[in-house]
């Protein structure tokens, strides 16, 4: 498997879940399926079945949070020498050269994306179009409306 890459946050917020699984949802579900053998024929019993089926979605998700904390290339950015080049975990601030709009967007790891809070999958279409590019320089992004010009504004090693 490839090295996955991950800010030092995104670390921190997978073993805060992994955590929380394993301390405080695994014990609980654990005591459910007790309870619900409890009440007898297992066939026909809805708790028991809603249980084991909790159960399974939880330790998917650990084996997937371990698996991928195995596998991760904690980027720190912070530490890393300013260039003015965009790379993972830099913040960008972009202007679309079409409508005059300032956007600002950090580029993290799949499991940190958030639109919402300005982080962006180093994945996603502009990422990939930022990476490598240096504050100035005019970017051709293809979106599903047509291709959008963004010029490269700041460039920030910011936690």
């Amino acid at each position: 498997m490839s090295r996955i890459p991950m800010t030092v946050q995104g670390e921190k917020m997978l073993r805060e879940e992994l955590s929380r699984l394993k301390s405080e949802d695994r014990p609980r579900i654990i005591a459910a399926i007790a309870e619900a053998r409890e009440h007898g024929d297992l066939k026909e019993n809805a708790e028991y079945h809603a249980a084991r089926e909790q159960q399974g979605f939880c330790e998917g998700r650990i084996k997937e949070i371990e698996s991928k904390l195995a596998n991760a290339q904690v980027i720190d950015v912070s530490k890393l020498p300013h260039s003015g080049k965009v790379i993972f975990g830099t913040t960008v601030e972009l202007f679309n050269l079409e409508n005059d709009t300032t956007v600002t967007y950090r580029i993290v790891g799949d499991d940190e994306a958030d639109l919402k809070s300005g982080k962006i999958s180093v994945n996603s279409p502009i990422a990939r179009a930022l990476i490598g590019k240096e504050e100035g320089e005019v970017v051709v992004v293809k979106t599903p409306k047509g291709d959008v010009e963004y010029e490269v504004g700041a460039v920030e090693h910011i936690i």
